[in-house]
């Protein structure tokens, strides 16, 4: 197998461009603490409601989602989650995403104390992939989506950025 050299690939090998699909709030209740195995840590967030808002959809983000996380002793902590987003013209759309979050222990003991910290102390990243029946939103069951997390008291905030 040739190696390939960084000068022969093409521009859009080369760099990722993006744009921001939206900004999404997620409201989240106290934590259910589940257990688990030697080197992991089961805890489930329940996520009653929230917004989302971009330039092509806007809405809100439905009771009865939630997110399943794995705190592994490292510290750092895997998301599994599910929404259900309503856009303002009333279309459903599911958002799945998993991500991890990390940082410095000190950092990460405040973030589960509920308190805000500065967003640039720690790496908060999700993936997330959408599906919708709704015609006019279609589009979206083709994106690929990263998202910048924020841990504040009452719940995340995330920029979600389409990949172009």
């Amino acid at each position: 197998m040739a190696m390939i050299e960084d000068g022969s690939l093409p521009k859009v090998l080369k760099e990722m461009r993006s744009r921001l699909l939206f900004t999404m709030h997620l409201d989240v209740r106290n934590q259910l603490i589940v257990g688990g195995a030697a080197g992991a840590f089961r805890r489930v967030g329940i996520v009653p409601g929230g917004t989302f808002r971009g330039a092509r959809l806007s809405g809100s983000v439905l009771d009865g989602g939630s997110d399943w996380q794995t705190v592994r002793s490292d510290g750092s902590t895997l998301l599994d989650a599910r929404l259900v987003l309503k856009t303002d013209d009333d279309a459903l759309i599911t958002m799945i995403y998993q991500g991890i979050r990390h940082g410095p222990a000190d950092v990460i003991v405040r973030i589960d104390k509920g308190e805000t910290v500065d967003p640039e102390s720690y790496y908060f990243r999700i993936n997330p992939l959408f599906e919708t029946a709704a015609p006019k939103y279609e589009w979206i069951n083709r994106v690929v989506a990263i998202g910048i997390g924020h841990r504040q008291a009452d719940g995340p905030i995330y920029s979600v950025f389409e990949i172009l």
